[in-house]
């Protein structure tokens, strides 16, 4: 069975991958709206951990509409929560019998409802799945750290191709880059840079 994972190339939706390759098989997919070549970062991921990689690209209308959104919020969760949830619709738009991505049981947002989850599968006819689901923050983190070789660092440093850095992009345009850190609080990211092998410290 085919299945695309939503790729950011950092900690959660890697670890996604590694779960997931044993049932399915897998393409790591990195939507985008066009406006950065930040996806790029995650197809440098995808191709050292030697998986097969897609792109789609997004709605640009549907960034402008989240800038707007965090702009009205003074902050990201909502605007964040409707671009998931369009990329996802849009994977399960592709060639796949099975669509997954990285939330975990703790995660704000992004997160898919039961419900939401229901609908995508029976609206597209696929499956759609979240191997982290029963995860938290401490027991990723610990995975992570035996399993995977990491960077991290404050979000504005971190190459990564997530929603984030594109609506960053756009919102400093459209309103200056003070509007950057009015709306997002300072956080970390990460970038996967590669898999340990077994024994490695």
């Amino acid at each position: 069975m085919r299945l695309g994972l939503l790729f950011s190339g950092g900690k959660d939706s890697t670890l996604a991958a590694l779960l997931l390759d044993e049932f399915y098989d897998l393409t790591l997919v990195t939507a985008h709206f066009g406006v950065t070549d930040d996806w790029q970062h995650a197809r440098d991921t995808a191709e050292t951990l030697a998986y097969s990689f897609e792109r789609v690209e997004l709605d640009e209308s549907v960034a402008h509409e989240a800038v707007e959104q965090m702009r009205e919020d003074g902050y990201p969760r909502n605007a964040i929560q409707d671009v998931h949830v369009h990329a996802l619709e849009s994977v399960a738009e592709m060639d796949f019998d099975a669509v997954a991505d990285g939330t975990r049981r703790d995660d704000r947002v992004p997160s898919v409802s039961r419900a939401q989850a229901q609908s995508l599968e029976d609206r597209h006819g696929i499956d759609y799945i979240a191997p982290l689901s029963g995860f938290g923050r401490g027991a990723v983190d610990r995975i992570v750290d035996a399993t995977l070789d990491v960077t991290v660092g404050p979000s504005e440093q971190i190459s990564r191709s997530d929603y984030e850095a594109e609506l960053r992009a756009l919102l400093g345009d459209e309103y200056g880059s003070d509007a950057i850190g009015e709306v997002f609080p300072d956080h970390e990211q990460t970038h996967v840079t590669d898999v340990r092998a077994a024994g490695d410290e």
